[in-house]
């Protein structure tokens, strides 16, 4: 796409200010001040008219929408890294180009990662609820106890970029570093990380004490840690979820957190977000987090300044950098 006009955007949410300063800039571009999610006949009507969609994690980019693009419309360039709310099937044969914003949340996803990797079996959350109720009368030699997490196995789903950064923090703390990844990394990589790879995702969750989920969603890894691959894991063992809600079925997790099959959770995603299932609400040995694993001011800006990218590459007539491909 190269035309002397700037291209038409639309932008579904609410982004930082310096983000949103700079498309005025360059684009012709229709903000979403008041930060209210759009309906998908919204969205419809979006791509009817406008040459680039900036969508989030909420949105729904479904060919029911992309069905309704017109001819100007080429370029979704969404707003996070994950993009299995965009149908990429569609878009491809409809010659919509797709990009993303890939390696600025690392560090940020695996730091929340590794807090609750802390938080949970040290019981942090519901230490600083009993504080807050009224129900810490002193120090107590077995009140509150939790267990440490130096010397422990954690097992690692998916040793991407994440992942690994995960693996680099953890290792700081004293945890053997242990993962199953479609692929084995490097040599190096594990020899760095000290890590052992499991090609069996079933042997490796049964002799962790720790799991992280930190793999994409995709129709692959569907309910990946399914009902029957959690019974696997230990009773004494936890599992941390900063990934995507749709990896593990909730409702198995929910049976097995309550009848004590294992002893804990950390989550930051959900398979029906932004609902909860309620089960999870009344269980004290889950600790839940509302999706904030990317939530840091330097982290936003810097999606929002590859999304700027990926735009004003596609309307100079070149091919973005963070191209997603249709089969990933």
């Amino acid at each position: 796409m190269k035309s002397t006009q700037k291209p038409k955007v639309v932008v579904t949410r609410k982004l930082p200010d310096p983000v949103e300063t700079r498309m005025m800039e360059l684009f012709d571009v229709r903000l979403n001040l008041d930060d209210v999610p759009m309906t998908q006949a919204e969205l419809a009507d979006a791509v009817r008219t406008c040459d680039v969609l900036v969508p989030t994690v909420t949105d729904n980019i479904d060919a029911g929408v992309l069905a309704q693009a017109g001819e100007q419309f080429r370029l979704v360039a969404n707003y996070g890294t994950g993009v299995d709310h965009i149908d990429l099937a569609t878009a491809r044969q409809r010659g919509i180009m797709v990009t993303n914003t890939p390696d600025v949340l690392t560090e940020d996803t695996a730091d929340m990662t590794m807090s609750l990797l802390l938080a949970v079996p040290r019981r942090l959350v519901e230490g600083e609820r009993a504080l807050r109720d009224g129900l810490w009368t002193g120090w107590k030699p077995t009140w509150m106890l939790g267990h440490r997490i130096h010397g422990k196995r954690l097992g690692i789903v998916g040793m991407g970029r994440i992942g690994r950064a995960v693996a680099k923090r953890a290792k700081g703390f004293g945890l053997s570093i242990h993962y199953h990844n479609r692929n084995r990394v490097h040599a190096d990589v594990e020899r760095e990380l000290e890590a052992t790879y499991w090609e069996s995702l079933d042997q490796m969750l049964a002799r962790m004490d720790i799991i992280s989920v930190n793999c994409p969603h995709t129709p692959a890894t569907y309910h990946l840690l399914s009902a029957r691959r959690l019974k696997l894991m230990q009773p004494h063992s936890y599992i941390v979820n900063t990934a995507r809600g749709e990896i593990i079925d909730e409702n198995a997790l929910i049976r097995m957190l309550k009848a004590g099959d294992i002893a804990g959770a950390g989550l930051d995603v959900y398979e029906n977000e932004p609902a909860i299932n309620p089960k999870f609400l009344s269980l004290t040995n889950v600790t839940l987090l509302p999706h904030m694993g990317s939530a840091t001011c330097e982290g936003r800006i810097d999606m929002g300044e590859k999304v700027l990218i990926n735009i004003k590459t596609f309307a100079d007539g070149h091919s973005p950098p963070d191209r997603v491909l249709a089969d990933i």
